[in-house]
């Protein structure tokens, strides 16, 4: 992989790398990367592996190579301490929790220890508190070169670094950032670079869809509100009109958030429109956010603060304004305009059916290579959907085999007595086959569910079956704590079962005896009424293609292949992959699945799972 990363490099040439668990592509990428030279640009999927990268990986090959190479660390504006937010916070004390007093007199001592600013080393401020979004900037409220503290930000620091550096470490939602915005500082590092590398690559058509469109977000809203708020009591006092705007945008949010109804998830526009009050209650919303731009506007003058935030409110209003229009979706039904509903607020989305075009224009924008790499890009061996999505049909495509002895060390097992995956009965089915697997291994296991509502399910029978039976297992289940938490206490706990969705089906690690079942509880099909997947499939129906075959199918088969990768993460480690979809046995298009996944024994009978364990304990 490194011989083939290293002529793709000084070619300057685009490559597709598939690279099994245990392959070490990082290093197979970092080695000729540091050896060829220049300007180097690694993005990874999260801040975590961003971090990992820098503070581990990159110095080690670095001082191995003995190669003079400078490295630095690149996040988003958001991640870095804003010494004028946290001035004004200090100052107003306009504070959201009982807590956030504490956590301000934390934040304030660090920045006067710290020469990064970074969020993420202020450990004992928890990630999600409320303090973070009154303490850091945004694109939307940052004074740029007009602000007082603009010589000593932390961010623009990073920036410069950056510039500096012969490798910048950054993450793919920063790097689509700066692409789509041109505002978190690449935009100057990419025309002078001479290779790109993206890790966790599989998540990038997504990452692109997100920052490729537009979202109005509820949340942002608010805030919007909020600052406005601010500004009105301490800065432009005399401006009496403005405190009303300003508290006016709440109500509005909260009319069109009660217009959305009880359903949570995805829908379309249309689909929303229908209901009885959404078009008064987003006309409202419009008015009200007009009304506050107006406002905003006959005081922008006064301070840089108050035109900064007035750009805010003039370009939610727009973004708004377009997501209303009624005219048909954008460019010939090329883009789509969708709602994202949570128990918390929304998000008006309008994205792109394909990011193709425009992902390849970045990579002709320049002389440069790019390598695109990761655990799951192809379908046995097949890049074409995914090189598709980004318009890299022409890449050169190579694949690694993971070194791990899979039929040795994993079982892949597809019970008996399923019903079909669609049914009411088919998440206690699930629950019921797996407890004399979970018995035969003593937990140390992780059920995946493909839905919330299947997880909930699951949770209350499992845990019926714990106290019915007296199992001595230990059940986590996610959103009970943090995500991190969760996966500290259960490799620390002997016997745990550990429930999970989305977030743990990629990017999870452990390591030995602790994780020794992955059980699985259906194919990760996307939810056919998702606005953006219901009007890509209708497009390649309406052009004659197999929807299902050229879209469905390889999109779940490389999802469950990150699932089913949380299994066997060493040479040592042993385990069972459980997969509960009758569908990969008794459809043909299931063989496709099946020949996807590392070449496991397969089994359908429980005895040989309990004879694994068994051969486990005596080894």
């Amino acid at each position: 992989m490194a011989e083939t990363v290293a002529a793709a490099i000084a070619r300057r040439e685009q490559l597709l790398a598939e690279a099994g668990t245990g392959t070490g592509k990082t290093f197979a990428y970092l080695v000729p990367a540091l050896l060829y030279g220049g300007k180097v640009i690694v993005s990874t999927g999260t801040k975590t592996l961003q971090d990992q990268l820098f503070e581990r990986d990159l110095p080690l090959v670095r001082d191995a190579l003995s190669v003079p190479a400078t490295l630095a660390l690149l996040k988003g504006r958001s991640n870095y301490i804003c010494l004028h937010h946290l001035e004004r916070t200090q100052r107003e004390g306009q504070l959201v929790a009982r807590e956030d007093a504490r956590h301000l007199a934390r934040i304030a001592r660090f920045v006067h220890m710290t020469s990064r600013g970074d969020r993420a080393e202020v450990a004992d401020v928890p990630e999600a508190a409320s303090i973070w979004p009154l303490v850091t900037s945004t694109r939307d409220n940052c004074l740029g070169s007009k602000c007082a503290f603009f010589d000593d930000c932390f961010v623009m620091r990073a920036r410069r670094e950056a510039l500096d550096a012969d490798v910048v470490v950054v993450n793919h939602h920063l790097f689509f950032a700066d692409v789509a915005l041109r505002d978190e500082g690449l935009a100057e590092l990419l025309p002078s670079c001479n290779t790109v590398i993206l890790d966790e690559a599989h998540q990038l058509p997504d990452t692109a869809t997100l920052f490729f469109g537009e979202q109005t977000a509820s949340g942002a809203l608010a805030e919007l509100a909020r600052d406005a708020e601010l500004l009105a009591r301490t800065e432009v006092r005399d401006a009496r009109e403005l405190p009303d705007a300003a508290a006016g945008l709440v109500p509005a949010l909260r009319r069109l958030r009660l217009a959305l109804g009880d359903a949570s998830g995805r829908m379309t526009r249309a689909a929303v429109a229908a209901r009885p009050d959404f078009d008064a209650a987003i006309g409202a919303l419009g008015a009200a956010l007009d009304r506050l731009h107006a406002e905003l506007a006959a005081q922008a003058e006064r301070s840089e603060e108050l035109a900064a935030i007035t750009r805010r409110a003039g370009d939610a209003a727009q973004r708004l304004a377009r997501w209303r229009s009624e005219a048909d979706d954008d460019a010939g039904g090329e883009w789509v305009r969708w709602v994202d509903v949570g128990a918390q607020g929304f998000q008006l989305h309008a994205s792109p059916l394909s990011v193709a075009e425009v992902f390849r224009r970045q990579v002709d924008a320049g002389a440069k290579s790019w390598i695109l790499t990761s655990a799951t890009l192809s379908v046995g061996g097949d890049f074409s959907h995914y090189a598709g999505q980004l318009g890299l049909g022409d890449a050169a495509t190579g694949s690694w085999e993971s070194p791990f002895d899979y039929a040795t060390q994993a079982l892949l097992y597809v019970p008996h007595g399923l019903p079909r995956p669609n049914t009411p009965e088919h998440t206690a089915a699930v629950v019921d086959l797996a407890l004399p697997v979970l018995r035969a291994s003593r937990g140390r296991a992780f059920m995946l569910f493909t839905t919330l509502r299947a997880l909930a399910a699951a949770r209350e029978r499992l845990a019926e079956a714990i106290r019915r039976d007296a199992l001595e297992l230990v059940l986590f289940v996610q959103g009970d704590m943090s995500k991190s938490e969760l996966l500290a206490r259960f490799r620390d706990t002997p016997n745990a079962v550990l429930l999970g969705s989305a977030s743990f089906w990629e990017g999870v690690d452990v390591v030995g005896e602790a994780l020794s079942v992955v059980i699985i509880d259906k194919l990760p099909f996307a939810p056919p009424d998702d606005p953006l997947l219901a009007a890509r499939l209708a497009k390649l129906t309406a052009a004659g293609r197999n929807a299902f075959i050229e879209w469905q199918l390889p999109q779940a088969a490389i999802s469950l292949k990150q699932g089913a990768g949380r299994l066997i993460r060493a040479e040592t480690d042993r385990g069972v992959l459980m997969l509960c979809d009758p569908r990969l046995v008794d459809r043909a298009w299931g063989r496709r699945i099946w020949r996807s996944l590392p070449p496991m024994r397969r089994t359908r009978e429980i005895a040989d799972v309990e004879a694994f364990f068994s051969d486990a304990r005596a080894a």
